[in-house]
This record gives structure tokens, sequence and C-alpha cells, in this order.
């Protein structure tokens, strides 16, 4: 699809205006500016035609802070990633110099640009969009993202732009949506600028750099995906901290968004630091990621530290995979890699792409009760007051997540025990390490079960 680079200077409502452009609310947007850092595309739909808009961060040149040339160099990167721009400024603010810096760079390149004056929240702001003629990118489009005026004829002016080639087609394989997910500067945007092989995201040893979702599309090859090659989108988003060292509404806003970038994930790897090995923090976000439904595994990052220390690396990862094993229901794998030196990296994309298989695969009904038989043979179920229970019959009722229904001859004399018994059986037998299972006990009251 063609994208758009939606560019300007900080705080012009660049964010908002991609907001109401599409139609979600996918990019933070807060009053305070130099909120977007990192550049974040997102679909956008209009007249039949499909296309992305790419949210970047504000240019300014003056700005001599190292945080605000990373921002530009992404800006930059996006621009000449991209088919068209669409420069945003501050209708009320009125011509500024960091205006006419932006739109020089755009005069001065090789893509159409449409201008867009915004925050013209009423029919009386709208003369003040006229100042702008003097930046040469022809007549600007007053809008307003907080109000919607004028929204609908510029995205009319963005569907000519982009031209005829865009109409609804046949759909292609959905991509698996993996989402890194873990405590501030673990280096989850490390690892995406690894996976992506380009500082696709800023990385900082600052705490909290990444404050929205990003989401990138990949290629994982063949040999990597199980013999065909596999889309994955990848999402990397905001630390989470604990609840109560969140601090204001725009790392509330982040944290909310990394959620809700689990929830509509396949599969969640969590990154945790090697060297601190697997915090209560590491255990509680793993545990959203579960109850998000999504299959979840776990990342040893910066593992190059671990091997370079005089620590035993086997040992490390081992006592790691004990506390997920004994802390986590869904029993996640433990992985290791390091974003810095690229070790394993590759892996983790092939891990998550046989995950999210794995959650959609079904397991035939007659190999499902020959395991029910086995592992009720080798130990048997509970009994109460003399009376024991029976499981009859087991069936595969959906996918992603796997659903079984177990029909027992009496619901009374089931115990939580022996339901994470069956249910740990299956994922060793099955391969579904986390991937969440979802049991359904049908009382089944027939004579013969009875019996």
């Amino acid at each position: 699809m063609r994208k758009i680079a939606v560019v300007g200077y900080p705080n012009v409502g660049k964010s908002s205006l991609v907001n109401r452009l599409s139609g979600t609310k996918e990019t933070v947007v807060h009053e305070m500016a130099g909120v977007t850092r990192d550049r974040k595309e997102v679909d956008a739909e209009w007249n039949g035609k499909r296309f992305i808009l790419v949210d970047t961060g504000g240019i300014d040149e003056d700005d001599p802070d190292t945080m605000a040339a990373s921002v530009r160099r992404q800006s930059m990167t996006a621009l000449s990633d991209c088919d068209a721009a669409l420069l945003v400024v501050d209708a009320k603010a009125g011509l500024r110099p960091g205006d006419e810096d932006v739109a020089d760079m755009l005069r001065r390149s090789d893509i159409p640009v449409l201008l867009a004056a915004n925050k013209c929240d009423t029919v009386k702001d709208i003369p003040y969009s006229a100042e702008f003629h003097k930046l040469g990118l022809g007549d600007p489009f007053a809008v307003s993202a907080a109000q919607g005026l004028g929204v609908g004829d510029l995205l009319d002016r963005l569907s000519d732009m982009i031209g005829d080639d865009l109409v609804f087609g046949p759909q292609p394989e959905a991509p698996v949506r993996l989402a890194l997910i873990g405590r501030p500067n673990v280096g989850k945007s490390s690892m995406v600028n690894q996976l992506t092989g380009e500082d696709r995201v800023i990385v900082s040893p600052i705490a909290g750099t990444t404050r929205d979702s990003i989401d990138t599309p990949l290629i994982v090859p063949a040999d990597l995906a199980g013999g065909r090659e596999r889309q994955v989108l990848l999402v990397d988003t905001a630390g989470l901290r604990r609840a109560a060292k969140i601090e204001g509404e725009l790392e509330q806003a982040s944290a909310a968004r990394a959620r809700r970038a689990a929830e509509r994930a396949d599969v969640a790897l969590v990154v945790c630091d090697a060297v601190e090995g697997v915090t209560a923090q590491d255990l509680r976000i793993a545990e959203l990621a579960m109850q998000s439904g999504c299959a979840t595994a776990l990342v040893l990052n910066k593992w190059d530290l671990i091997r370079d220390s005089d620590q035993d690396a086997d040992k490390v990862l081992q006592a790691a995979q004990d506390l997920a094993g004994s802390k986590l229901r869904l029993r996640p794998r433990v992985l290791t890699a390091s974003a810095l030196t690229g070790r394993q990296v590759s892996r983790l994309l092939a891990e998550a792409v046989a995950i999210a298989d794995r959650s959609k695969e079904r397991i035939p009904t007659p190999q499902l009760n020959r395991f029910l038989a086995e592992i009720t043979e080798a130990r048997q179920p509970p009994a109460v007051q003399g009376k024991r229970l029976k499981v009859l019959y087991g069936a595969q009722t959906e996918t992603a997540p796997p659903r079984f229904a177990i029909q027992i001859n009496s619901r009374s004399r089931i115990t939580k025990a022996y339901v994470y018994y069956i249910e740990n059986r299956l994922r060793e037998r099955f391969r579904l390490e986390g991937v969440p299972i979802i049991m359904d006990l049908v009382e089944h009251r027939s004579r013969r079960s009875e019996r």
C-alpha cells in the first residue's frame, strides 16, 4: 500500500489528525509537545482505497537536544520511505520559522505534498489558514482534528493523490501479530531494530523513551517459518511499570496502549533483562498477556552479558525456566537473545510463528481420547465419598486459543489440582507451552457413566 508521511513542527496536532483521518485512536495524543518520537504506521481507508498514514515526531531544526535529533532522523527516514507527504501546521499559532524549515525540506523532495492547516475548530477560524500560502505548497486545507471540520475534503484529496491502484481486492493471509512487551529499558526497542535490520525505533538509555505501540511488518523467510514465507506484524510497546509507579496521564496512556497491543496480538514476547533475571514485574506482565488470550514466551535479553560474565549460563536459564514454570499457569518457554549482538534474535521470530501455528492446530478426537485414557491411567482421578471421578470423552471445539469440551461423570468430584494436571499434560504432549487452554468440563448423567 501507498504510504503518506504526516510531518510538521512539534505540537501542531499531527497525531490527532492521524487518528481523525484513520478513524482510530492508534496514536498517543497529549497537549505536551514532543510526545510522538518514533514513526508509527496506521492503516486508513477512504472511497474504497487503502493507504498507510505514517505519524512522525515534530521536526525542530533549532532544538539541540539529542532526543530531538533522533526524532528528526526518524521523520526523515519516514519521508524517504513514503510516496507522499502531508505537512501539518497550526493555523491559530500562525506561520512560524519551524514551518518554513519543514516546507523548504519538502519542496526539495521529489514526492507530492499536501498542506493541512490544523486547529480550525470553527468556521470563523478558517481565514487563519490563508497565511500558509506563503509556504509555496499550494492551497492549505483548513481542518480540525479535534472537531472533524474539513477532514472529508482532505481525505478526498489524499484519495485522489494515491491514484486508482489501491481498490479493495483479495485479502492476503493474515500476518502473525507479535507484541514485544516488558518493563522499561529492558531492550525492547533495540530488539525491534535488530529484527528489522534498521533504526526503526529510537533507542535511548533513558527509561520510557518509547511512548506508543509501533507496528512494523516483517517477512520471516521460509527456512525459519516451517517451510514457507510468513508475514509478521511486529508491535514494539511502551514499558510497563508497576501501577503505583506510573506517573501522569501520558505514561498512563502509553501503558494502556501496551496492554491493548497484547490484547490484539497472537503472540507476546515478554522481554526481560537477563542480568536482573525474571522479576516479579516480568511475571505480572506475562500474566497480563496471558489474560489477554495470546500465546506467550519469555525472552532473556542481554544474554551476551551473561556469557561474558563469570555466571553459569545454564544455571541462569534453568532458574528462569523453573520460576516461569512454577509461577505462570501457561508454563511459557524461556528463550535467550541479545539485541546488541543479534545472537538468537531471528530464532525469536521462528518461535513466535511456531507458537501462533500451534495455537491454531486442531487435535484429532481419537488422538485426544487416547491421550486422556493414558493420563487417567497414569494418575487416577480423585474420589469423593467413595465415588471416583471418571473422564469419559473429550473433543476440541475451538482453536486460537484451543478449547476442549471434556465430559465427566460428576462435576462435584473434580478438583482444581486434577484440572491443572490434565492441562499441564496437554501442554507437554502437544507442545502448547505458553498457549492459553480453555477446558469446559461437561457433566454427563447417562446410566452408563454412573456404572
